[in-house]
């Protein structure tokens, strides 16, 4: 340990170039500068903390967001290097923080994994932050340096003595506000992630806290990736305890935990360097192959099958699955390290499942046969899905030209970037919307009461549903392995219901159906959430607001004498009135739907819409007292 910690000076911090561009085009180094790109200067100065964890030398890592709007991040590792860099001759510390692509991460022998392997985070947010102040405890002194915009205000200097053993960063810095459009930091966002960090780090514990709201929590999980599944599966009827192995072959460590549930949607999180690679990579490639094939194999030899293969479909038919993988020099796709490129980890980690879930459903015939039977009925169940997916595709061509559902009130251009589908409940609200639209891009689909919640059904009940038929008929992309994106026959599918219980109901039935069924819609930004006004107020002219809180300011602003109506339902405004304020573009609003976490995403589903009452209950409990009661 003495030896390593001498190893990481001054010459383990490599440099490739300096810090130019990144305040001309800081979305290229942190995806945006909205909400997302603001959160992701946290997430790359926690990185840097977890590459100690990783390397052996971190234990706690603070994350306070401070009433100044600043962010601190202290950690108890080893302390960024302070000495004189042997080539440039200044301290390693401003080397690191000041540079791009300039950190320990470059050199081999500091860290053997690193998530942080571009080697930019810490001197991106440095150069987006108007102050940041680097602090470090090495060899009992302590060290700081002060930035503006990523420039030194003062050479590294000792503040302080501290005991020899006491070690570690602290990162404080300030965002600029002329770089992103919002500096308002959210506890949950933040949340999140650490949350999913501290489950793939066992030996870490990470404290988040709020000054200005005064929440504090801490995470630290010693169960790892089983209590993470376990964690994601709490709203779900599961049929056996989480299966975890670990393999290592060479410098790459693969851990795994699965866990079958009675359900029909599958769930696979990929971590890199605990990255979280939300658009997958070679090593889920890897992972599903090796899965249908041991799975396929146990039934074979177990003669549950027939004269039917097992499809990869059904082999992870309601798995939740969590693949870690540790490695050098990982390969992303993009500074935001959402995909996994090395060609060669599909055959890896490929081979290392293969081999240790063979091994596991051979050593345990209780939980493999549960595993089989529930593969060998997703089976049949597919047979008779793609039976119904006929059925659908034979009334449509029964149907006339178009084989369009005949409720649909369809536009008549033919440009797909121009053109909308507003989803609509009942027969007032569909006329009102078919009178109001503009025809020549906006089409309606009328529903008929509430559609089937999928969460609950089998796919084969979900594709007999008459609703959902023409849902996906309209639509024309196909659902799940049928799905082709360039059959999408609108750019916007706007979900539009009352602003109701009955309204909130709907959506979100439709929106279960979206995630559960063609969730690349989602990601590919065609699903919105149409927002109809609440109340309608005349004096002088109409005004619109759309919650209780602007009702009330509104009166404030014009004097209480006016003549307030409440709109219960989208049937209740005139064709005019619905134009004007939900469906003319230059004047309404949307919301459109994205999947922030897919892991927080897939358990809040669940929660919902699922079958285990006792998380729901509990979250009703936790937020009734922020529910909208409609009376």
């Amino acid at each position: 340990m003495t030896e390593e910690k001498k190893q990481y000076g001054a010459e383990s911090i490599k440099v490739l170039e300096g810090l130019e561009g990144v305040r001309k085009r800081p979305a290229m180094y942190i995806g945006s500068t909205g909400k997302d790109g603001l959160h992701h200067l946290v997430y790359e100065v926690v990185d840097n903390s977890i590459d100690e964890c990783l390397a052996g030398f971190c234990t706690i890592v603070k994350i306070s967001l401070n009433k100044d709007g600043s962010v601190t991040v202290i950690d108890d590792g080893r302390g960024i290097p302070v000495d004189k860099h042997p080539v440039y001759k200044k301290s390693a510390m401003e080397i690191a923080l000041t540079k791009l692509h300039a950190g320990g991460k470059f050199d081999k022998d500091s860290y053997q994994i690193s998530g942080g392997l571009h080697g930019v985070g810490v001197s991106c947010v440095n150069a987006l932050s108007i102050k940041l102040i680097a602090t470090v405890k090495r060899e009992g002194n302590v060290y700081q340096q002060t930035y503006k915009i990523g420039i030194p205000l003062y050479d590294v200097k000792v503040v302080g003595k501290c005991d020899k053993k006491d070690t570690g960063t602290t990162i404080q810095f300030y965002p600029d506000k002329d770089i992103f459009s919002t500096l308002e930091f959210d506890f949950v966002v933040l949340k999140k992630r650490l949350q999913e960090i501290a489950f793939l780090n066992p030996n870490v514990t990470i404290m988040l806290s709020d000054e200005k709201s005064a929440k504090e929590e801490t995470y630290h999980y010693s169960g790892g990736l089983i209590e993470f599944v376990e964690h994601i599966n709490k709203s779900k009827p599961v049929i056996h305890k989480p299966i975890y192995f670990k393999k290592q072959v060479d410098s790459n460590t693969v851990e795994v935990a699965i866990q079958y549930t009675d359900g029909y949607n599958e769930n696979i999180f990929g971590f890199v360097n605990t990255i979280n690679t939300t658009e997958g990579g070679t090593h889920i490639s890897g992972f599903k192959t090796a899965l249908t094939r041991a799975v396929n194999d146990y039934a074979e030899k177990k003669g549950m099958l027939k004269n039917e293969k097992l499809s990869g479909d059904d082999a992870r038919e309601g798995l939740t699955a969590i693949i870690s993988l540790k490695m050098r020099e990982p390969q992303f796709e993009g500074q935001t390290k959402t995909k996994l490129g090395n060609s060669e980890i599909k055959g890896v980690v490929d081979s290392m499942v293969y081999i240790a879930l063979t091994e596991f459903l051979e050593e345990n015939p209780t939980i493999s046969n549960k595993i089989a039977q529930k593969i060998v009925a997703s089976a049949k169940a597919r047979e008779a899905a793609k039976k119904a997916r006929d059925l659908v595709r034979r009334k449509n061509a029964m149907g006339g030209l178009s084989g369009l559902p005949g409720k649909l009130a369809d536009c008549s251009s033919k440009k797909i970037e121009r053109t909308e589908l507003y989803i609509v409940e009942g027969d007032s609200a569909a006329g009102s919307s078919k009178m109001a639209r503009d025809k020549e891009f906006q089409a309606i689909l009328p529903l008929k009461g509430k559609i089937l919640n999928v969460e609950k059904s089998n796919p084969t009940k979900a594709l007999s549903s008459e609703e959902i038929i023409n849902l996906i008929t309209a639509i024309g992309t196909g659902v799940k392995e049928n799905f082709d994106i360039s059959k999408l026959r609108y750019n916007k599918v706007i979900i539009m219901t009352d602003a109701d219980v009955d309204g909130s109901h709907i959506r979100t039935l439709l929106l279960t159906f979206f995630y559960r069924y063609v969730p690349e819609l989602i990601e590919n930004g065609n699903i919105y959430v149409a927002v109809s006004p609440l109340f309608r107020i005349r004096k002088g002219k109409d005004h619109y607001v759309y919650s209780e809180e602007e009702l009330k300011k509104a009166l404030d602003k014009l004097g209480g004498k006016a003549d307030v109506q409440r709109f219960k339902g989208l049937g209740e405004m005139n064709p005019d009135q619905l134009w004007d304020t939900t469906m003319d573009p230059k004047r309404r609003i949307l919301k459109k739907v994205t999947i922030d976490d897919a892991v927080i995403a897939d358990s809040t589903f669940s929660m919902l819409m699922g079958d285990v009452v006792g998380p729901r209950r509990k979250f009703i409990e936790a937020n009734a007292n922020i529910a909208e009661v409609d009376i």
